[in-house]
């Protein structure tokens, strides 16, 4: 049978990790994951097996099954056994601590966990002297690496900065990107204010003579990144 309308078509969101903010469309009859690159939905992550689970279209839904993988998989808390209809908003774990969201077709993809690598437009990543590589999420300043790589939360708030393209970022835009399943909790202003000091101290690593990060008071933060 014919792949499905992308346009109509389920979508898989990866909820955090080093893929966070990722998705996949489901818009085959039939799409396996693992970490073999003969999967479907490649990912490279150790606790997923070579061939871990599949997403199966069935008289118009979707189903997923284990594929007797190591770890297991989970949905929404019970563990997988056999093949398991899915709803949207339903939460795919693998080995248990890494989570995925189901979002039903014809059902936009939640902003908490939008993808904002997809909004980095290909010019930003050049002639500016912090660069970013979204798809190992590499951070370089004078084309030099940063090393050790930034932690989840800090190169989260470093890639809205950097996608805002020296636009002003609001606090509730960095929660909803740094923290999204927090947003019904609520995050400290003492929390923002600390992962951006952190980050701050980071990225004077490679550059002490300049401030990347910008508060601009009673509004949020900003990135100043100079031409190369």
């Amino acid at each position: 049978m014919m792949p499905q309308d992308p346009n109509e078509a389920p979508v898989l969101v990866w909820l955090d990790g080093k893929l966070s903010n990722q998705h996949w469309v489901l818009d085959s009859e039939e799409m396996t994951l693992g970490r073999d690159d003969v999967c479907d939905i490649m990912i490279p992550v150790r606790q997923i097996s070579r061939q871990h689970l599949m997403f199966r279209r069935v008289d118009g839904v979707c189903v997923v099954e284990d594929l007797e993988s190591k770890n297991g998989t989970w949905v929404n808390g019970y563990r997988l056994t056999g093949t398991r209809e899915l709803e949207d908003g339903d939460e795919i774990r693998i080995a248990k601590d890494i989570r995925l969201r189901f979002v039903g077709s014809g059902v936009t993809a939640p902003t908490t966990t939008r993808s904002l690598p997809q909004v980095i437009p290909s010019a930003a990543m050049k002639g500016t002297r912090l660069r970013l590589d979204p798809e190992s999420r590499q951070v370089f300043i004078f084309n030099q690496e940063l090393d050790p790589p930034l932690s989840l939360p800090q190169y989260r708030l470093l890639e809205l900065l950097f996608s805002s393209q020296g636009g002003v970022c609001t606090r509730d835009e960095v929660v909803e990107a740094v923290w999204p399943d927090a947003m019904g909790d609520g995050v400290s202003e003492q929390a923002i204010d600390a992962l951006v000091r952190r980050l701050r101290d980071r990225l004077n690593e490679l550059d002490p003579e300049h401030q990347y990060v910008v508060t601009v008071r009673g509004h949020g933060f900003r990135l100043d990144n100079p031409q190369d």
